[in-house]
């Protein structure tokens, strides 16, 4: 959350209420924020100085426009170009898509080979799953059961190997040498 945060006000300053409207109209594609979390992500960068009030808005709300320090923008993109951690692979590879444009042209591409690397590694772990299932004997009464529970293995493997061809076919199309 604290990094699209970043990645949005790394686009332009924004208030909270922006922020909140930045999400609804783009970032809520991959990632889904209530207001609440949005407050509470924007006062934890505020604490570690990753972000400061630009300036407070005349008139009786007074609402305060928010904008990226040095550290925030070096943390932004140590984010970017980092590895992606976490469970939620789908979330950390189409936030730094959606933000990929914000990096200079020769840092791309490292980023797009990470997530690659990344949903290889993960289809990997449940393609060997697969494997190891097929060798078990299933007791009859837990059949049904199992039925569905490979049901829901073999969409997780077609989902990532959409999700590889995907990004493979993304590199090839925009992100060669050329352009």
């Amino acid at each position: 959350m604290a990094h699209v945060i970043l990645g949005l006000l790394l686009i332009a300053p924004q208030t909270f209420y922006d922020l909140i409207k930045g999400f609804e109209a783009g970032v809520a594609l991959f990632y889904s924020a209530s207001s609440g979390s949005i407050k509470r992500a924007l006062d934890s960068l505020l604490a570690r100085g990753f972000i400061e009030v630009a300036s407070v808005e005349a008139g009786g709300r007074g609402r305060k426009v928010y904008r990226l320090t040095d550290a925030g923008r070096q943390e932004f993109r140590a984010w970017m170009t980092g590895d992606l951690t976490g469970p939620d692979l789908e979330t950390a590879a189409l936030s730094r898509l959606y933000f990929l444009g914000l990096l200079e042209p020769a840092e791309r591409l490292p980023v797009l080979r990470r997530i690659t690397a990344r949903v290889e590694t993960d289809l990997a772990v449940l393609s060997a799953l697969d494997e190891h299932l097929d060798t078990l004997d299933v007791p009859e009464e837990h059949r049904d059961l199992v039925t569905h529970q490979r049901a829901t293995l073999d969409y997780g493997i077609a989902s990532y190997r959409f999700t590889l061809d995907w990004f493979r076919d993304h590199i090839d199309r925009h992100e060669t040498p050329d352009h």
